[in-house]
């Protein structure tokens, strides 16, 4: 932990220059003695630490002090800081940030020409997030309850394997010992979720591993629906649904093909927020169950005019 708060201190004081011995107390969170201990240890290590006295005095490294740069371009760092300006803008997660001292002064002045602005995804459940990524370390378990799409809720105890983003969302992908199968869990329908302290009652292969067997016996019923798609409607259907042009019709609307989860309902929204810009041509039951709603809409609204 020493050896790694002494290194870490470098790269900050090789970023930051000039640092009282209170502000890097405040940020490695230890007491003043303990970084003027640190202090020493550096400067019996050759590292070039000064130390200024007076009311703007501080540590800081000699102009001479440079991290070694030879294994990587600067092309290289430059991606590297792109990527993890990306992942600190989705999870706020200090041990990105703390690499992010470290990248600094490798990156020099190279930029990749992108941006990536995660923000959005932190969708108010930084704390969940960070609880998770907690269990995920200490491997224990966590609790929570959980709505699922047919709007019954009731309490889960897994061991959590990975956070993860896909389908625009936030998942928990973690080992449900009451199913003995491993489980995705949308962030957003777990309430009252804790740490505690059972740990985990088996080892469990990589997150990546487990998401790709995942992936390969998908038990989720898809269906294929064909549309009717006017040219003002065709890149929110390519968007939304991730449909694909077939054939564009003679009176100029297009033949659009796209796949649905037929237990989800976010698909069935967007068809109805679309209105007479499209049409769905097959299945039936699915230009029934359309249908149904719609009725149910105007029934609804129909009772105060």
């Amino acid at each position: 932990m020493k050896t790694e708060r002494l290194y870490a201190i470098t790269l900050y004081l090789l970023n930051h220059g000039r640092t009282s011995a209170a502000e890097l107390a405040d940020y490695f969170e230890v007491s003043t003695r303990t970084i003027q201990r640190d202090i020493d240890s550096l400067c019996l290590a050759g590292i070039p630490v000064i130390a200024t006295a007076g009311a703007m005095g501080g540590y800081e490294l000699s102009d001479r002090y440079q991290l070694d740069k030879n294994f990587a371009t600067p092309k290289d760092y430059a991606c590297l800081l792109t990527a993890l300006h990306g992942l600190i803008s989705a999870t706020c997660d200090p041990k990105a940030k703390q690499l992010l001292e470290k990248v600094l002064p490798l990156s020099e002045s190279a930029e990749t020409g992108m941006i990536l602005d995660f923000s959005i995804l932190r969708e108010g459940d930084e704390n969940i997030l960070q609880l998770l990524q907690t269990a995920i370390a200490k491997k224990h378990a966590v609790t929570f309850s959980y709505t699922n799409n047919n709007n019954q809720t009731r309490l889960h105890c897994v061991e959590p394997i990975a956070v993860l983003y896909r389908w625009y969302a936030w998942y928990l992908l973690a080992y449900s010992m009451e199913k003995n199968d491993y489980r995705t869990y949308k962030m957003v329908r777990m309430r009252e979720v804790a740490l505690t302290s059972q740990p985990f009652t088996q080892e469990h292969a990589a997150a990546d591993v487990i998401l790709k067997e995942k992936d390969r016996n998908d038990s989720r019923q898809y269906t294929q629906i064909l549309l009717k798609c006017q040219e003002s409607a065709k890149m929110r259907v390519i968007e939304y649904l991730k449909g694909t042009v077939l054939a564009t019709n003679p009176d100029g609307s297009l033949l659009i093909k796209a796949a649905v989860v037929e237990n989800e309902h976010l698909w069935l929204g967007t068809l109805l927020a679309l209105g007479d810009a499209v049409e769905i041509l097959s299945p039936e039951h699915v230009r029934t169950r359309l249908f149904t709603s719609a009725e149910k809409i105007v029934a609804l609204y129909s009772k105060e005019l």
